[in-house]
């Protein structure tokens, strides 16, 4: 089989052309007041910049967009095909209510969600070493869980903050959601203290456990009151259940009474060391100064129970998550990054944020809700073009972000894994969900890269590296997908009788969900030829630079 180094799929020809296009002077908000304001706030910034937003995307694209982001896939031609015969005016509208509503995709979005918020949660490492207090699966059961429920956003906080409970699934009093905080607990809960701060709060608090921040207000007395809310929180062993994985270990959360370091229970106070080397005393306080009881018995007070209080009431929490999904959907959060807020980082789109974040909150903290706003917004809508009239918006190089064109990023691993099963039509033979999981997982190590920092941080994004790039080339998974054995794909759609062109666009809906271009027919006629008519090796070259190509791996 031939290999093309480079197939005309890639985006400088088209970004040069597209320069000195703009949206519509209204842009459709399909009824929803929510949509309405956030195109009213996103306009109001290009206004102040001098800039004009590029033209909106082509709809199989918005499409194969909206797959990737709420499903963690592209659509297959199928689905696309669906789509297209939809031609009323709220098309849009109705694809997003499908993919978030219906039951033909319910599994599907709480598996996408559940594998993004277990990555959050606990990393793409978390529960993958030999003999780990956490449970992967118990995590991932509790997330999938409560994506298939929507559970209400607050009340999933509350229930990770406050979890106890056994870490494994068929333990008794299983309970995933003790998973959170298993390997958080080591050198007195300072991960717990900072993990929880800034996942649910925005706010990165982790250096001012050995020195007061330099550059923001957050002070090493915070920390420590904040650390105190742990302190009645104890990871034990546990019996695993017949059957279960001898690599894990079991293990259960529980509150246990604390008698602090004065051993005086009933004022149980912690210390800490100032950088000259002085000890002061914290107890549990929020970081916006409200305290609780100083006892530290659990029946008079439990720590976590108020600490969670404290959190759901906060505007933090509606507000960080309007950021973070914000930054999932459109690229860039309003803050960079979007779990680090606060009056030093200040955001792009104060206003908006702020609104969103009520709005969460006025609507029961429902996710869907927030997802239909952002994926229906004018801003999501975009082409990724530049356009001469938004070229200075480009984050890449430090700019805030405004949001005048879709910023093109890498997919993540598990979208490519997951796309490429639906681009060849592989998940329609998959095993069940444990088998499923456990084949993605051996797949992602190649991608996952741990840095040893103290938050032990990963990077996991498909970003070309050698390995991963041979792997693409020559990997197990894309050989199998552009096969001509028996019973493949391709073996599939010749042994169909598929006429070259017929086979051709199928091919490109089915990886970049649009038809080829004039010149890209001709390249694969071309092939056709060199190949003497025969459609299955020339389908395979074609289908292997597809797979291989910028456009199929970016999301765009």
């Amino acid at each position: 089989m031939s290999r093309w180094q480079f197939l005309p799929v890639t985006f400088g020809v088209v970004l040069a052309m597209t320069a000195g296009l703009s949206a519509a002077d209204k842009a459709e908000d399909y009824g929803i007041p929510q949509v309405a304001t956030i195109n009213e706030k996103i306009r109001l910034g290009w206004e102040d910049y001098g800039i004009s937003p590029s033209p909106e995307e082509i709809d199989t694209v918005w499409a194969r967009r909206l797959f990737l982001d709420v499903l963690g896939r592209v659509p297959s031609v199928e689905e696309l095909n669906e789509f297209q015969r939809d031609r009323g005016k709220d098309k849009k509208k109705n694809l997003v209510d499908k993919l978030l509503f219906d039951e033909k995709y319910a599994e599907e979005y709480a598996r996408n969600w559940t594998t993004i918020w277990t990555n959050v949660l606990i990393g793409r490492n978390g529960g993958t070493d030999n003999n780990s207090q956490i449970s992967r699966p118990g995590m991932q059961k509790y997330l999938r869980d409560s994506f298939a429920r929507n559970k209400p956003y607050d009340q999933m906080v509350k229930e990770l903050v406050t979890a106890t409970g056994a870490n494994t699934p068929g333990m008794p009093n299983f309970n995933g959601a003790v998973n959170f905080y298993m390997d958080k607990l080591a050198e007195d809960g300072v991960q717990a203290t900072a993990k929880t701060a800034q996942i649910f709060l925005g706010m990165q608090v982790q250096c001012t456990q050995c020195h007061n921040h330099p550059f923001n207000e957050w002070k090493q007395e915070k920390f420590w009151n904040m650390n105190a809310f742990f302190r009645q929180t104890r990871a034990q062993r546990g019996q695993m259940p017949v059957g279960g994985d001898d690599n894990m270990r079991a293990m259960t959360l529980n509150n246990v009474d604390f008698m602090g370091e004065g051993r005086n229970i009933n004022n149980a106070e912690i210390y800490y060391e100032l950088r000259n080397g002085l000890l002061k005393v914290a107890y549990p306080e929020f970081l916006d100064g409200q305290k609780i009881p100083t006892s530290g018995r659990v029946s008079e007070v439990n720590r976590r129970d108020e600490l969670a209080k404290f959190i759901v009431d906060s505007e933090n929490l509606p507000e960080a998550i309007a950021n973070r999904y914000w930054g999932h959907f459109l690229g860039y959060g309003f803050t960079k990054p979007v779990d680090d807020m606060g009056p030093h980082n200040r955001p792009t789109h104060p206003e908006l944020v702020s609104y969103l974040g009520e709005e969460v909150r006025n609507n029961s903290f429902n996710l869907k809700d927030l997802i239909r706003w952002i994926t229906l917004s004018e801003a999501y809508g975009l082409s990724s073009r530049i356009t001469k009239a938004n070229a200075l918006d480009d984050p890449t190089v430090g700019e805030p972000p405004k949001f005048s064109h879709f910023y093109l990023r890498q997919m993540q691993a598990e979208q490519l894994y997951e796309s490429l099963l639906v681009a060849t039509e592989a998940h329609k033979t998959r095993g069940n969900y444990e088998a499923q999981e456990k084949k993605k997982s051996e797949w992602m190590r190649q991608f996952v890269t741990a840095f040893g920092t103290d938050e032990g941080d990963e990077a996991t994004t498909f970003n070309g590296t050698i390995p991963q790039a041979l792997m693409m080339f020559n990997g197990d998974l894309v050989m199998d997908a552009v096969s001509t054995k028996q019973g493949s794909f391709i073996h599939r759609m010749a042994a169909e009788g598929r006429d070259g062109k017929e086979a051709i666009n199928h091919l490109y809906m089915a990886t970049v969900a649009r038809r080829p271009t004039r010149n890209e027919l001709q390249a694969a006629n071309y092939l056709i030829g060199v190949h003497k008519g025969d459609m299955a090796k020339a389908m395979q070259d074609v289908f292997w630079a597809l797979l291989n190509s910028n456009e199929f791996i970016l999301n765009h």
